[in-house]
């Protein structure tokens, strides 16, 4: 007969094995709910941690106020050389684009035909020569035979008449030979003065024009000149029209950002507004022996002038933009994040004139903006103050 009831010897492994199982099993499962549970205490730690920043002390400083606007150069002398009288070119006797002396010869028109109309003035005046000996001669001798009561007064008076229109016939034919001479030497086309040439507009054998044929340019590149304008309301903040005597430094900054190494000075100032543009119009002068700057650059002109006032100084990169305009974070008594709005001024350098809106003593965060917000705690560093003196660093060339 079968058994009634089945072996539970036999059974009682298999649930040892499936219990060892599931207990292995749990085991896995609360380890991995506990390094999950873990990082998720992290975010809660680190969002109330004190974010490192570096403050500057607001301390104002005296400066006169400044200017700053868009400039071209010029050359101190720039002139277009034409030639004086028509004919044919022969030679172009300089290299283009390069430093010339005064006076040296840039082209050679055909003379030749100058040089016959010399020979012919020059004929034209011993013949007149010739008129006034003979109408002197005949003059004396009527003189002599009206003091003898051998001719009459008339004869003597036509005589006379006759040798002043021969001496007036000479003045014109000496002025003809001058002229011819002077066109003569028109053939050789010179420099007015030292400078820098531009390109030839003519090759040789070209036919040029008096007066009105552009030959070519000459520049004179040293001084440089800066021409700019200021408006009424720029011209306002540094008490009015700007002067010689009333504008302290003229600084030129080059295209590439950095200062020109040479101060320039004021050496026009207009006497009265543009009506048509409302500006003042203004030039300096800049030494340019190494001709660094070139004729015809668009550079920047920073002045100053006017009153001494207190400004404050603060890094460029601590000024932040809003729709409200602009503003600096401040660091709190209780070392937490304020914001301040701002009036600024002119750039110095890497600085920022601070007209209004901080007082001495402000605590200015000038690193780490981009994480902060107001009311953030923050960790603060004290920075030393940049002196007066060296508000106005040169910047590094990109």
């Amino acid at each position: 007969m079968p058994e009634a009831f089945p072996n539970t010897t036999k059974a009682a492994p298999l649930r040892v094995i499936i219990v060892n199982i599931l207990l292995k099993f749990g085991i896995v499962i609360f380890l991995l709910s506990a390094c999950a549970d873990k990082p998720t205490a992290q975010p809660a730690q680190s969002a109330n941690q004190a974010i490192a920043v570096t403050y500057l002390t607001a301390e104002s400083v005296m400066m006169p106020a400044g200017l700053e606007t868009i400039a071209q150069t010029i050359g101190a002398k720039e002139i277009e050389i034409r030639p004086r009288i028509s004919g044919i070119i022969l030679k172009r006797l300089y290299r283009e684009g390069t430093a010339i002396d005064a006076g040296q010869t840039l082209f050679q028109i055909d003379p030749e035909p100058f040089q016959h109309a010399l020979a012919e003035a020059k004929a034209t005046m011993r013949e007149q020569q010739v008129r006034v000996l003979r109408a002197e001669t005949e003059e004396n001798r009527q003189r002599q035979l009206l003091a003898d009561n051998f001719v009459s007064q008339r004869a003597y008076d036509i005589a006379r008449a006759d040798l002043a229109a021969a001496e007036a016939g000479l003045q014109a034919a000496t002025a003809r030979v001058r002229q011819a001479e002077l066109n003569l030497s028109y053939t050789t086309v010179k420099a007015p003065f030292s400078g820098v040439t531009g390109h030839a507009h003519f090759s040789e054998g070209s036919l040029v024009s008096a007066n009105s044929t552009v030959l070519t340019t000459l520049v004179q590149p040293s001084p440089i000149w800066a021409q700019f304008s200021f408006s009424n309301n720029e011209l306002a903040l540094v008490g009015g029209r700007l002067t010689e005597s009333n504008v302290h430094s003229v600084i030129m900054i080059l295209p590439d950002g950095s200062e020109y190494q040479q101060p320039g000075a004021i050496n026009f100032a207009a006497s009265q507004i543009d009506t048509q543009l409302g500006t003042q119009q203004l030039r300096a002068t800049f030494d340019n022996t190494e001709h660094r700057v070139l004729p015809g650059q668009f550079i920047r002109i920073r002045i100053t002038a006017g009153a001494m006032r207190p400004v404050f100084l603060v890094p460029q990169s601590a000024i932040l933009t809003s729709e409200f305009g602009r503003y600096v974070y401040l660091i709190s008594t209780d070392n937490t994040v304020m914001q301040r709005h701002v009036s600024v001024g002119n750039w110095l350098g890497v600085h920022w004139e601070i007209l209004d809106g901080l007082t001495a003593g402000d605590k200015v965060i000038i690193d780490n903006i981009i994480k902060l917000a107001p009311g953030k705690a923050v960790a603060p560093q004290s920075q030393q103050a940049a002196p007066a003196t060296q508000t106005n660093p040169p910047q590094e060339k990109p």
